[in-house]
């Protein structure tokens, strides 16, 4: 019974991540990890960049 409990808690949270980076996905979120993801997306040229060439302090758009 202890088996089918952590099985459901196990899948259950593996669906809950899979429905948020799809949903994140179609909303045109670039990388999902960045705290400021929306916004990222969103450098358009050098001038919204910062030293390093990158959109937000991630470094996850170079």
């Amino acid at each position: 019974m202890a088996n089918i409990v952590v099985i459901l808690i196990l899948i259950a949270i593996i669906g809950g991540a899979t429905f948020y980076i799809r949903k994140a996905k179609k909303n045109g979120v670039k990388c999902i990890g960045c705290p400021s993801a929306k916004t990222c997306s969103s450098c358009k040229g050098a001038a919204d960049s910062d030293s390093n060439g990158s959109c937000c302090s991630c470094g996850c758009h170079k």
